[in-house]
């Protein structure tokens, strides 16, 4: 005896929905890292941009800055797109 198309469906549908959450948590376990690197790179950042740095130097150290604050703003948009996904 074969399984009902409606049970089928309800069956590949919980399927999908666990991997989907399995996808979710390890995105965020990995954005949590990210954040874990950012967080040290955006503080030698800051510390460079106490030193009296001049020319090509400082240049360098506003990219750095500029450069790590954008890829948390980017981090911080993934985790919220992977909470509203897990329906926190």
């Amino acid at each position: 005896m074969s399984e009902k198309p409606a049970t089928r469906a309800k069956a590949e549908s919980q399927k999908s929905k666990q991997e989907t959450e399995k996808i979710v948590v390890r995105l965020r376990a990995l954005a949590h890292d990210l954040s874990n690197s950012l967080e040290a790179i955006m503080q030698a950042s800051y510390l460079l941009g106490q030193a009296k740095l001049e020319g090509e130097s400082k240049r360098w150290a506003q990219l750095l800055e500029s450069s790590s604050e954008e890829a948390a703003r980017i981090n911080r948009e993934i985790r919220k797109l992977l909470r509203s996904l897990s329906g926190e």
